[in-house]
């Protein structure tokens, strides 16, 4: 049965690539539809006795895929609490991914909706093999596909030059990721000669954690992580996914919200019982989720593309994660992955059904006024808007909160900092101020047509799908079709609910996904004997816990209605303070909106340098001077050897006959001399 769900979206995809052309659109895009749905049913009856019953993992061996000497790498996936959770979001999110996009793509023709839903598939496919795979390269195998979609849906609309080179920067940037991951699962073999999840863990179990200095888990984790950074989003390698926008809106959700950018997250969680071998590691994680955290929320509260201020606000929610996963919260950092898919998921189909009734207008400058247009657009995305604030008792309020009381109080692995948790609780006001910001520009006040934008800020954003640039919509704008209505209604449900799997203790729960999660993060063997660092936390009195809990979740919702009560006041009450902030503070505006100018700094710094280098020494000398030079030499000398031999060549019998003659004698002279 574990074979069945990664392999009904590639028979899918298999369907659409071979035979799209041919099939009418709602075959194309129901048989894409219905491979998601069966799969998301055999998910969920797979993982009926894990989550139900008294279920335990279960690993099934496919076939044999690498064997030599000591490497033996069986095709071999495991459903486990972590899988479990991970499978059903993908493929239940996915699903209602995939109805939305029969309605937001139903202008492209034929062959380009089939086109399209094949991508879809496959990347569906790739990602369970990702989140299912028992061992490395299995893993490894799901990691490169997703890589590899992404690059085919973000560039999805090639012909346009920003689509294809924002596909080119997503996979060239994972690459750099990559490049890590691979010396990473290097080394673990190299160091615990098994590439088996299990295996490492068990035998990462029997060390010490390195408290001192560099160890080789430490590094192997290190290494991990720059894959990590590379798929997640993380700094120095985040470059890339704001620019994914360029894809359809559907395909922002799908990579964006449950599926790619949380590959790097779930990695540390599958190696959970190994990067807690390695506190140095864990530190450096949470560090780098924190500052992520609070640059993109910084990012995002200036930019005027709906769809960007949604992508940096996707990674500034994975730096909180990986704030979790570094803190040692591992169940922490999946729970809000979990909460994280459903409104994020939400918040972009939303943006897409704004995008689509305005005839593929994103910049949120030309909105306003589209609440008494798009209801149900406007109540569900101010339910994903209000989850992602933090609002009390959504999913986010659960998820963001245990994140930030870890990152306070500490746990078995590391000490709690104040620091990380108040970087953390600035992050939460920012988050609350951009994303009401993008609700009151975008569906309150009055309407502001294109036509009416400032001169200087003419930057006219359109999303590149077909039947926008066609034809545009005549009339007042509609709302979301039923195929587009229905997935979001469905995941605003989620965005309320789905965080009741974790209510804390503080608020009279049991935080039952950690009690679920715990199985898979445990440590075994003597490694508890010697306490990681900052164990103390975890021997703070239950009830000084409690208390503490209580006041952090107390400020942390005050954080959010200050934030949505600013964002009320600047953009709804006084929108002319905005732009003298703006004006005056012109330096610090022109750095966030020109994103910290980190893609200006790389392409100065090694673009640039690079193009110069292969240009001049590699091209011009070693290219087109030394080989290009050699080959172009032979062929020279050879011409003119010939032209030479060629003027002997002169068809007169006398000169043969006299040349004939002389060499008789020259010979017989020689002969005669020696």
């Amino acid at each position: 049965m574990l074979l069945l769900i990664p392999l009904l979206p590639f028979v899918g995809f298999l369907i659409n690539a071979s035979l799209g052309r041919r099939l009418p659109k709602a075959v194309s895009g129901g048989v894409a539809c219905l491979a998601m749905i069966v799969a998301f049913l055999v998910s969920v009856s797979v993982s009926w006795p894990l989550l139900f019953g008294d279920g335990h993992a279960v690993e099934q061996t496919v076939f044999t895929w690498l064997a030599s000497g000591n490497l033996q790498v069986p095709f071999a996936l495991r459903l486990d609490q972590l899988s479990v959770l991970m499978i059903l979001v993908v493929t239940g999110i996915g699903s209602l991914i995939h109805i939305y996009s029969v309605g937001y793509m139903h202008e492209e023709t034929d062959s380009e909706y089939a086109r399209y839903f094949s991508y879809l598939n496959l990347f569906a496919s790739f990602m369970l093999v990702l989140v299912l795979g028992s061992n490395f390269p299995v893993m490894f195998v799901g990691w490169e596909g997703v890589g590899l979609c992404s690059y085919l849906l973000i560039g999805f609309y090639f012909t346009k030059q920003s689509a294809s080179d924002a596909g080119k920067k997503a996979f060239v940037v994972n690459r750099v990721g990559d490049f890590g991951f691979i010396l990473g699962m290097l080394l673990i073999f190299a160091t615990f000669g098994t590439l088996d999840f299990q295996g490492v863990a068990a035998a990462a179990a029997e060390r010490a954690p390195e408290t001192v200095g560099m160890g080789v888990m430490t590094v192997a984790t290190l290494l991990l992580f720059v894959g990590a950074t590379g798929k997640s989003a993380q700094i120095p390698l985040h470059i890339w996914l704001p620019d994914a926008m360029e894809g359809p809106t559907p395909v922002s959700a799908l990579i964006h919200a449950a599926t790619m950018v949380t590959a790097g997250v779930y990695m540390i969680g599958r190696n959970a019982v190994l990067f807690s071998h390695a506190p140095m590691t864990l530190e450096i994680v949470a560090a780098i989720g924190v500052a992520t955290a609070l640059m993109a929320g910084t990012i995002g509260l200036v930019q005027n593309d709906i769809k960007r201020v949604l992508a940096y606000s996707t990674v500034s929610q994975l730096g909180y994660m990986f704030l979790a996963m570094g803190m040692g919260a591992y169940a922490a950092g999946i729970f809000h992955l979990y909460t994280h898919a459903f409104f994020k998921a939400l918040l972009f189909l939303g943006s897409g059904a704004v995008i689509h009734a305005l005839a593929g207008e994103q910049d949120i400058r030309h909105m306003g006024g589209l609440k008494k247009y798009l209801p149900v657009t406007y109540w569900t995305f101010l339910i994903g808007a209000m989850a992602i604030a933090g609002v009390p008792l959504l999913s986010g309020f659960f998820s963001k909160d245990e994140i930030l009381f870890r990152a306070f109080v500490g746990t078995e692995h590391l000490h709690g900092s104040q620091l990380l948790w108040m970087v953390g609780m600035m992050t939460a006001l920012l988050t609350a101020v951009y994303m009401f910001r993008l609700v009151f520009l975008t569906f309150h006040g009055a309407r502001r047509e294109a036509t009416h934008a400032p001169a200087a800020h003419a930057t006219h954003v359109v999303d590149a799908h077909a039947h926008d640039s066609s034809h545009h919509h005549h009339g007042a704008p509609h709302d979301a079709p039923p195929s587009m209505a229905i997935p979001l209604i469905v995941l605003a449900i989620g965005s309320v609910f789905a965080g009741y799997v974790g209510v804390p203790h503080a608020l009279g729960g049991h935080n039952r996904i950690e009690g679920f999660l715990e199985p898979v993060f445990e440590v075994h063997g003597p490694a508890t004997a010697g306490e990681p660092a900052g164990a103390a936390a975890a021997h703070a009195p239950e009830e000084d816990l409690v208390n503490v809990e209580r006041l952090l979740m107390f400020i942390s919702t005050a954080v959010a209605l200050a934030g949505i009560g600013l964002a009320f006041y600047f953009w709804l009450r006084r929108p002319e303070i905005p732009a003298r902030v703006a004006q005056s503070a012109g330096g610090l505006y022109r750095l966030l909106l020109n994103k910290y100018y980190i893609d200006e700094i790389y392409d100065a710094l090694i673009v640039q340098p690079m193009k110069r280098v292969s240009e001049g020494a590699l091209w011009k000398s070693m290219d087109a001077g030394l080989i290009d030079g050699t080959v172009n030499g032979v062929g020279t000398v050879v011409q003119n050897s010939s032209a030479t031999l060629r003027r002997l060549q002169t068809g007169s019998v006398r000169t043969y006959a006299a040349s004939l003659f002389l060499g008789v004698v020259m010979i017989l002279g020689w002969y005669l001399w020696t």
